[in-house]
């Protein structure tokens, strides 16, 4: 027997009815005193329902309660009940023709989209757009918002491309886009998710084919870049003599692949790869900083601080200092390089070797982040390391971001955000 529902009111009350016709009939034969109004989210099945229980008004306008005794009586108003609702059952079966039908896996409406209490430990970035509010990408449990008000949970389930999400940005529309891990992008337009997967163009990264202008946004990719302007998104590939459009994916990883990109004040683009060093694109060419132990070991953090320097993390080979002419490296002329990391991957303390972020306060210090030593913290003269012994969670430490109070967050691997009061580091939540 095919089951049709519908939304009942009794009494004013809402009541889900989720019965087959026969046992609402059999139910509604029960009933001696009844008031019954059926409603449909179809708008033509409410405007139906309302004319045929406004007739039964006229015809009992003196009474509050209807009583049904005759059993012709009955037997009419049944048959016209069955008949609104089997009316209210096709049109739910078939839909609107004017009604818009989600598409799995490309958008999800924010309706469905989920409240959470607090965010998971693996911090991989984090983000503050226009209005605000705060953006925390993970390393596999999707992307939380907070607007001061609610914690709200996104991941794939909702139209996320990736649940490890490791950049964020917002285009000048206010539209946030995150890119992955896997180097697949979603956006997010205040209402719904959609991905980005199957939109992008490729090309053969040749030197025509390099350009940017002002609101370009900028994406990890396997072999390069991923540039998005009003015409889309196009993959550029860095390796032009083994670049096939036909062939090449911009989600397989090789030695050109990006982890790190930074826009500098004068409009340059700065791209770390995978093992192929520094790329920096002016607008008209690519320029390959590769010398010192720069190349190598992956690229995974790009900083430029209040006096036009840049600064390079590196996984291996540590950090980097570029004043716009000569490139150094700092860990090197620290002394605070791992030697057995580069020969067995062994992490340590007291070192500077594994870099992951970089950042600055409003007092001009330079905080490295390092992903098996903690924090440092450099203040143009003397290095000052933080570790769990000063109340850092982790001494994993994946991201360093400053908000537009001047505040800087630590994004910790396992251990969530950490703050710094000037002394020391406390956990984070919201």
């Amino acid at each position: 027997m095919e089951h049709r529902f519908c939304n009942t009111f009794l009494f004013g009350f809402k009541i889900p009815l989720k019965l087959s016709i026969p046992i609402c009939l059999e139910r509604l034969c029960s009933f001696r005193v009844l008031t019954f109004i059926v409603t449909t989210n179809v708008p033509s099945n409410l405007a139906r329902a309302r004319k045929f229980f406004g007739l039964l008004n006229l015809i009992f306008q003196t009474q509050y309660i209807i009583r049904v005794q005759s059993i012709a009586i009955q037997l009419t108003l049944l048959s016209l009940v069955f008949t609104c609702l089997n009316s209210c059952g096709r049109q739910s079966q078939h839909g609107n023709a004017n009604q818009v039908v989600d598409q799995p896996n490309t958008q999800t409406n924010h309706n469905s989209f989920s409240t959470a209490i607090s965010i998971d430990k693996n911090i991989r970035c984090i983000f503050q757009d226009k209005r605000s509010h705060y953006w925390i990408g993970t390393n596999g449990a999707g992307v939380y918002r907070y607007d001061y008000k609610t914690l709200t949970h996104y991941t794939v389930k909702d139209g996320l491309a990736d649940n490890q999400v490791i950049s964020i940005q917002e285009d000048d529309l206010g539209n946030i886009w995150f890119g992955a891990g896997s180097f697949r992008i979603s956006k997010f337009d205040g209402t719904k998710l959609t991905m980005y997967t199957d939109q992008v163009h490729t090309t053969r990264g040749t030197e025509a084919e390099w350009n940017s202008e002002i609101n370009d946004l900028w994406f990890y990719a396997g072999g390069g870049v991923i540039r998005y302007n009003h015409t889309g998104l196009t993959y550029l590939p860095f390796d032009e003599s083994h670049s096939n459009p036909l062939t090449i994916s911009p989600f397989a990883l090789s030695r050109f692949g990006v982890y790190s990109i930074l826009k500098d004040k004068s409009g340059n683009i700065w791209f770390g790869t995978q093992a192929e060093g520094v790329c920096k694109f002016d607008g008209k060419k690519l320029t390959w900083f590769k010398e010192k132990g720069l190349a190598g070991p992956a690229v995974l953090g790009l900083f430029e601080d209040s006096k036009g320097n840049l600064w390079f993390g590196n996984n291996g080979a540590g950090l980097f200092k570029y004043d716009g002419k000569t490139l150094t490296n700092f860990t090197d002329e620290k002394r605070l390089n791992n030697a057995d990391f580069r020969v067995s991957g062994k992490s340590g303390l007291g070192t500077m070797a594994r870099v992951y972020a970089i950042n600055e306060d409003n007092n001009g210090n330079i905080w490295v982040g390092t992903v098996d030593a903690g924090v440092w913290k450099y203040d143009g003269t003397k290095l000052t390391n933080y570790t769990t012994k000063d109340g850092l969670t982790s001494n994993a430490v994946n991201t360093i971001f400053k908000d537009k109070n001047g505040e800087l967050w630590f994004g910790t691997d396992s251990h969530g955000i950490c703050k710094f009061n000037g002394s020391s580091f406390f956990e984070f939540s919201m």
